[in-house]
């Protein structure tokens, strides 16, 4: 199943509205703070989340505060790309996470660097480097991850007008920073009359890196809806609609294979990681022996049809490969679904598998008992065991009612 995400931008965007949607549609409030507190940064923060009205339509309002006092950031919240990148790599998120985020800065970075006339590398943020804005990317990274969003789609966006204070004064709206990174993904733009930011650098960013502007097919499962800050004479919110994609071609499968016989076998774990975090469905090593009797390793790559050229790339870049075979393959896949189980640790996520109307397997998530496993000094069987248990017990609850 190709997972779909559809960002209505009716009033713009930013990282919070986004957070505030995500939160709204289910993303729960403990998986966010979790992301939070593994980046160890010098900053303590709070989270809380409520639900508030704009113009009598109700949306998630997710508030995060941060106290500054005794460390180096509290009076200049500025941070360098290197800076940006040794805080993700050091962190303890998940692969994916880590390159989603990533990507974002970069595309930032390049952005600001073109305003004014410096290498990316050498872009000193200021509020994009802000702590409250690397939570922002962060979360919305970690979202895409919990619901397994595999595209992106976005309505146009409103274009405002007027001025936003920034570190270098006064700057026209939308800002020249919001503005270089719209232009690098063709942004749709539609007049809209209004004399505040309504599209922040953060917001344009998660665009520019992941969307298409466009309205998918795909069948609705959830929604949410995240407020602005500001109130407005209209309902100053964002809508996230996400659910399967009708398309047919987003269902074929390709699977992608080469076998190498002079790679470190260190960078085997590096590649996969990252054929995961570029989409990939499925990831094996199968050890062969080739020319001359020679050991070598065969990597399969399964992934859709959509991702094949960028996956293909990947393995040549990644490898010591000096080509790829692709080729289409047919896939039988079952219904499943997931769950939020709240145990004695928090809530942990679990997979269910359908067949005929009934459930005939629960996978809790690997990644939520690993790290409860490491927190609290638990056998990791022990954790899977207690998970699947409280799985059990609610959904016999859930049958009583």
């Amino acid at each position: 199943m190709t997972k779909v995400l559809y960002v209505d931008a009716f009033s713009g965007i930013s990282g919070d509205m986004l957070l505030g949607a995500f939160l709204d549609a289910g993303l729960p409030i403990d998986v966010l703070k979790t992301a939070f507190e593994s980046l160890d940064l010098p900053e303590s923060f709070q989270l809380s989340f409520q639900p508030v009205v704009k113009c009598a339509i109700q949306a998630g309002y997710l508030k995060i505060e941060i106290d500054h006092s005794e460390n180096e950031y509290s009076q200049h919240h500025h941070r360098h790309m290197s800076d940006i990148r040794q805080l993700l790599s050091h962190s303890k998120l998940i692969p994916r996470v880590k390159e989603y985020s990533l990507k974002i800065f970069e595309l930032l970075a390049i952005a600001e660097g073109t305003v004014h006339g410096v290498d990316s590398e050498e872009v000193h943020f200021h509020e994009v480097g802000a702590t409250d804005s690397i939570l922002d990317i962060v979360g919305i990274c970690t979202a895409l991850d919990y619901f397994q969003i595999d595209e992106v789609y976005a309505s146009s966006l409103p274009w405002s007008e007027g001025t936003v204070n920034t570190q270098h004064g006064p700057m026209p709206i939308p800002a020249p920073a919001t503005m270089a990174v719209l232009q690098a993904c063709n942004a749709q733009m539609r007049p809209f009359s209004a004399s505040l930011e309504l599209i922040t650098p953060t917001g344009a960013a998660f665009l520019a890196a992941f969307a298409k502007f466009e309205k998918p097919a795909m069948i609705l499962e959830r929604q949410g809806s995240g407020a602005g800050s500001k109130d407005t004479p209209w309902p100053n919110i964002l809508r996230v609609m996400m659910g399967e994609s009708l398309s047919e071609n987003n269902k074929e499968h390709i699977v992608i294979e080469t076998n190498i016989d002079d790679m470190n076998p260190e960078w085997y774990g590096h590649l996969m990681e990252r054929c995961f975090a570029a989409g990939a469905l499925d990831v094996a090593y199968e050890p062969i022996f080739m020319k001359k009797n020679r050991p070598a390793t065969k990597i399969t790559v399964i992934a859709n049809r959509l991702q094949e050229a960028q996956l293909a790339n990947l393995l040549l870049q990644e490898s010591t490969t000096f080509g790829v075979r692709v080729y289409p393959i047919r896939r039988y896949e079952a219904q499943r679904d997931f769950l939020n189980i709240h145990t004695e640790w928090g809530t942990v996520r679990v997979k269910r598998k359908w067949q005929d109307g009934k459930v005939i397997q629960i996978a809790p998530e690997y990644e939520d008992c690993h790290r409860i496993a490491l927190e609290h000094q638990i056998p990791l069987g022990e954790v899977i065991q207690k998970v699947i248990l409280a799985t059990g017990n609610e959904e016999e609850k859930n049958e009583e009612f």
